[in-house]
């Protein structure tokens, strides 16, 4: 854990604007995800975003100090922008916003091993000049594992981000994916209420105080019963890291190519006779309030052309049982 004194110099800044002054080497987006999950306190209490800070205040941020003072990467040739846009697959667009279909296997950040090719490039590189705007550089609202394919928020604004921070935090946005799985549902729909180990804790933070275990909740609906294995349109309540991949493999229902929780031995026969060559995982639809005006907005993502195929390979039912 860190922890900074607000001097005069910082009074009256906002709380978004210091964290990136004093983190520049944390990606915008997870800045707002720490403060939505409460791993940054004024005074001891939960903060906001926009919130304007006083001479005194103590800001705490949980987390390890070495990765959150570390700086900027630096990587020996940057790679250049994109030019070629086309895998930029863009759903709705508008001053505050972009929702953007995002393919498999394109990460949403630059991380460890990559440097170039991420959401966030193609992004920035498709609104030049305009993805700066008030000293806001147009950011990932939340994420997705890079291996999910589907619906992602670009705030394009800095009170956009804001919004979709309070949004995501109080469960004002409604997420849901299809997904494939090994073996067959005992029944057409279930949830699954199982606290989740916290995926970021840090082994000092283990030994003091053990285990942070998280509430999470996904519910599931059976879409299609194969005699191998199911495909379901599944809706989350939280948004733990790889929360439906933990979750579906925690009741014995792993989710087809997924390379970390998954069954190796199915994700082979999968890939063998249905060629499933990624994670079977897709973000098809979110629904959520517009920054500007709370309007309700409803955008969706078809399956992948990659994905039906396998649909149709494996002989699922059109029917559920």
């Amino acid at each position: 854990m860190i922890e900074f004194r607000i001097d005069e110099d910082a009074a009256n800044s906002r709380l978004d604007k210091l964290l990136k002054k004093k983190l520049p080497g944390v990606p915008t987006s997870h800045l707002f995800k720490m403060i939505r999950t409460k791993k940054v306190r004024v005074n001891g209490k939960r903060a906001q975003p926009e919130q304007l800070l006083q001479p005194g205040d103590v800001l705490t941020i949980r987390g390890t100090e070495e990765r959150l003072l570390a700086p900027p990467p630096k990587a020996k040739a940057p790679a250049p922008p994109p030019e070629d846009l086309s895998a930029l697959d863009i759903l709705l667009e508008d001053d505050w916003l972009m929702a953007v279909n995002k393919p498999s296997g394109m990460a949403v950040h630059t991380g460890s091993g990559i440097t170039g090719g991420t959401l966030v490039d193609y992004v920035r590189a498709y609104l030049g000049p305009k993805a700066v705007r008030n000293d806001f550089t147009a950011s990932p609202a939340h994420r997705l594992d890079r291996e999910t394919s589907g619906v992602i928020l670009v705030a394009k604004r800095r009170p956009a981000m804001v919004h979709f921070t309070e949004v995501f935090t109080h469960g004002k946005a409604r997420k849901r994916y299809l997904t494939l799985v090994k073996g067959r549902m005992p029944r057409p729909a279930g949830v699954i209420d199982l606290p989740l180990a916290e995926h970021q804790q840090t082994a000092a933070s283990k030994a003091v105080r053990g285990v942070n275990m998280q509430e999470a909740l996904t519910r599931w609906k059976l879409e299609k019963q194969g005699s191998e294995c199911a495909l379901l349109s599944c809706t989350i309540e939280t948004g733990r890291t790889h929360q439906i991949r933990r979750h579906l493999a925690a009741i014995g229902h792993p989710v087809a190519g997924d390379r970390k929780y998954g069954d190796f031995a199915f994700n082979r026969e999968a890939r063998a006779r249905w060629g499933l060559k990624r994670l079977f995982l897709h973000s098809e639809l979110l629904v959520f309030p517009h920054p500007k005006d709370g309007a309700k907005m409803e955008v969706s993502a078809e399956l992948p052309e990659e994905l039906r195929a396998v649909l149709k390979a494996a002989n699922l039912t059109p029917d559920v049982p």
